[in-house]
């Protein structure tokens, strides 16, 4: 299974030959840069690029191309080799043709693939804006084992930039000598043929162009066949060369042929495009007049996990714009039957009398009528997304799955990071027989804030301020739990902030395990002894990538994500305790170090508008159904369900219990 990379994020290499495939939609410079333990490129010679496209173990593009495949051997590295790095560049940066900025073309895609093809991991660089060159991954060396991690740091000021911040010393002359060797690849190579005219303007086209073999196409009839094209270092036929002369990874363009009279096909030869995703389960043939059987895993996207992810949300767009056209209709119909009977009224004659009777009644069918209307197509769409949910729900893996899904039972510890996790159920009042589970996108970009005021809940029952604050620390041990689970062994830790000790019996699951980085800080000086050590983490990691060296950390460091759990906030918290929480919730994401409060929104108010960045920056979610969620295309109050562990389970033990277990085998 591919393992779909976001920035920051590693996954472990099992083979030692892979291809690096980059595909850009326009032609943009590839290189691959060796470095030491530090990071640091030690000459040109560590460097393989278009001028120089071969070093032990590693071989480039010689010119710029919209897609480039780079073979490397690690076991071909030197021992003074502990990185390597797969840098891009756009063309127009030194001088060339095309944009001049990253942030004006598609997000450019890198996969790393094996011998056979298959996808090991992959990452698209999104984010980038006035750069022209960028760090997209880089291979790395740990315990004696290699990995893969996305990086996706970018550079308005080029190669030269990016390879100065590199420690290259040489990096001006050779910046300058990669950008003169692609201009050279430029001049050699055709410009592709110009686009399809549109449909209005096809008569103009004299002569279709022949597809190539891996487009699916042939040539015409009594028409010769596509010329092979050139491509690599000298142009076909060129003196000294009894052929062309491939290179491996170049850019597929073609050179000038001497045969006339027939369409050029500028597809390379020996490249097969990037796979398509298989395709998705296909429902049984419906009967007449029913509608189709909703099959899990429908959607696109390139795994079932990705599919399962566009389905859900699918769900929730549909219920949404559904509920929506409902109550536009009843709205229409009571605005309606309202303008019917002020007019009825205003009418002396049907102001009395059966006229006047009749009129009003009539008025009120036609809204009824109406009405009926609406609930009936809703009433159509619920049921066909209540099968839906209904197939759906029994396939999701365990990081979008409810507690009590049977997927819990065969829980193993994960390799990878999913692409979301369940942070609970919505629903709405017209549509009470279908939950659409809420899944929430890894890595975390927002804490999290675990309501434990005072409410009145949404089934009229009454939840006194000691069961809220319980069901609040329950809330947030199950989101604790969840996190723990769905993230690889030693990638993801947890710290708690208990200053009363008030949460001790809802934190036994994770005590009880093992699963805490510590056990939970408790008092004033617990307070300042966490809060100093994640403040400085935050500081240590900015600088670190700042300079542009984010593996420059301390031996030994931690380089998990972070998440700090706070109960019973504000006791045991001073000015500056609340000012380094909220430095930790605007500056802690963006290098892995995450919040979740759990608190009374109406005690916290006694610090005024001191709290107020840190309550927006926060995700608000209640310990008992709330309506308080909007959605971002119609702006429905949704109601939010908090997912707790059934009664009795013992599944989060059982969870936890394996996870401490692989954080022990990973930590030996």
């Amino acid at each position: 299974m591919t393992a779909e990379l976001v920035r920051g994020q590693n996954h472990p290499l099992s083979q030692s030959r892979l291809e690096i495939r980059v595909s850009a939609g326009t032609p943009v410079v590839a290189v691959a840069a060796l470095g030491d333990e530090n990071g640091r490129i030690h000459g040109v010679e560590w460097v393989a690029h278009p001028g120089a496209p071969t070093q032990p173990g590693l071989e480039v593009s010689r010119q710029a191309a919209a897609d480039h495949r780079l073979a490397v051997d690690l076991d071909a590295m030197t021992d003074a080799v502990h990185r390597v790095g797969v840098l891009l560049a756009l063309p127009a940066a030194g001088g060339g043709p095309g944009p001049a900025r990253f942030g004006a073309v598609a997000a450019p895609f890198v996969a790393v693939t094996g011998l056979d093809g298959d996808e090991v991991a992959s990452y698209t660089i999104t984010g980038l804006e006035a750069e022209s060159a960028v760090v997209a991954l880089e291979l790395y060396r740990r315990q004696g084992a290699w990995k893969v991690r996305a990086v996706g740091q970018g550079y308005s000021g080029g190669l030269a930039e990016l390879l100065t911040d590199q420690g290259l010393p040489e990096a001006v002359p050779l910046a300058g000598s990669i950008n003169e060797a692609v201009a050279r690849g430029l001049a050699r190579s055709v410009q592709a043929p110009p686009s399809r005219p549109s449909d209005g303007d096809r008569s103009r086209q004299t002569a279709a162009p022949a597809l190539g073999p891996d487009q699916g196409g042939t040539a015409p009839q009594g028409a010769p066949g596509p010329v092979p094209p050139a491509y690599g270092g000298q142009p076909s036929g060129g003196p000294g060369q009894s052929g062309p002369q491939p290179s491996y990874g170049g850019s597929g363009a073609a050179e000038p042929s001497a045969t006339t009279g027939g369409p050029i096909n500028y597809s390379h030869p020996g490249r097969r495009n990037s796979a398509p995703p298989p395709p998705p389960p296909t429902a049984p043939p419906a009967q007449p007049g029913q509608p189709a059987q909703p099959v899990a895993g429908d959607a696109t996207g390139w795994s079932m996990e990705e599919r399962l992810y566009n389905q859900v949300w699918g769900m929730f767009e549909d219920l949404a714009r559904s509920t929506a056209a409902y109550r536009s209709a009843v709205d229409f119909a009571e605005s309606r039957m309202d303008k019917e009977l002020e007019q009825a009224l205003s009418d002396p004659r049907s102001r009395i009398g059966g006229q006047g009777d009749a009129v009003r009644e009539a008025a009120r069918a036609r809204h009824a009528h109406l009405v009926d209307q609406a609930r009936e197509v809703l009433d159509r769409d619920i049921a066909q997304l209540v099968a839906e949910a209904d197939v759906v729900e029994p396939a999701l893996p365990p990081a979008f799955a409810r507690w009590d899904n049977p997927a819990w039972h065969a829980y193993r510890v994960p390799m990878e990071i999913p692409m979301a996790l369940r942070l609970g159920d919505l629903r709405l009042p017209e549509a009470d027989r279908i939950r659409i589970p809420m899944l929430l996108r890894l890595p975390l970009e927002r804490g999290l804030w675990i309501d434990s005021g005072r409410a009145d809940s949404i089934d009229g029952s009454f939840t006194d301020s000691h069961d809220m604050r319980r069901l609040a620390m329950d809330t947030a041990v199950a989101h604790a739990a969840r996190l723990l689970a769905v993230y690889p062994a030693g990638e993801f830790t947890v710290h708690v902030i208990d200053p009363a000790g008030s949460g001790t019996q809802p934190l036994a699951p994770l005590t009880g395990t093992g699963v805490l980085a510590a056990p939970p800080a408790q008092g004033a000086a617990g307070v300042t002894d966490v809060l100093s050590r994640l403040t400085q983490r935050v500081d240590l990691v900015q600088m670190a990538l700042r300079g542009g060296a984010p593996d420059a950390l301390p031996p030994g460091f931690d380089t998990s994500q972070q998440l700090l759990i706070v109960n019973d906030f504000p006791h045991g918290f001073d000015d500056r305790a609340v000012n380094q929480l909220r430095y930790l919730a605007d500056e802690g994401p963006s290098v892995g170090v995450h919040l979740m409060m759990v608190a009374d929104r109406e005690e916290s108010s006694a610090y005024g508008p001191l709290l107020d960045p840190l309550w927006r920056s926060l995700l608000r979610l209640t310990p008992v159904p709330d309506s308080h969620l909007a959605d971002p295309w119609v702006g429905h109050a949704w109601t939010y369900e908090p997912p707790l562990v059934p009664a009795g389970s013992q599944v989060l033990h059982q969870v936890l219990t394996q996870v401490a277990a692989a954080r022990r085998a990973w930590n030996r």
